[in-house]
């Protein structure tokens, strides 16, 4: 009894190369690619990212001279909104038919608005005190002004024909 031969191959065969294993080691390659290739396109976005909220941050940073031009800049729009709410048209309409009303013998010379107030203070000259309380008045009938009273009245020596500078003072209405 012989014992059967021992091949020993150490070479092996050799293993050939298919298509499948082709096509395999291409859409592998090809599927590393595009993985680097998208993991630098989303590295770049998070950079892009990070430099925007970095932008975002240096200008939310409170800068005193910002902060006081925007306080002023709020005090002027506050200002010209309290000048917006005073009924002009109505308080000049009643002025001027007052006026009307006493033949034009009364020259308003200035109109100032105390907006907290909602008063308004008139000055005018007319060419005797008669004529001025008449105004006043005429002005005591009106639909936006309240309470026009008379503060105080001068004559005017200086002047050749002696008028009347008279001021009064009175509360406008909010007409709708």
């Amino acid at each position: 009894m012989s014992a059967p031969p021992v091949a020993l191959d150490f070479a092996g065969r050799r293993v050939r190369t298919t298509l499948v294993s082709v096509t395999l080691l291409v859409l592998g390659s090809g599927a590393a690619v595009a993985a680097c290739l998208q993991y630098r396109a989303v590295e770049a976005r998070r950079a892009g990212l990070e430099l925007r909220l970095e932008a975002l941050l240096r200008q939310s940073q409170h800068d005193p001279a910002t902060d006081q031009r925007t306080a002023h800049l709020a005090e002027e729009a506050a200002r010209a909104a309290l000048e917006l709410g005073t009924p002009w048209t109505s308080l000049l309409a009643e002025l001027e038919i007052a006026s009307r009303d006493t033949k034009g013998q009364i020259a308003v010379l200035s109109v100032e608005p105390d907006h907290e107030k909602h008063r308004v203070h008139i000055t005018a000259e007319s060419r005797d005190l008669p004529l001025a309380l008449a105004y006043v008045q005429t002005l005591q009938a009106s639909r936006s002004l309240r309470y026009p009273m008379l503060d105080s009245h001068e004559v005017r020596s200086d002047d050749a024909q002696r008028p009347v500078r008279f001021a009064m003072s009175a509360e406008w209405r909010e007409l709708p």
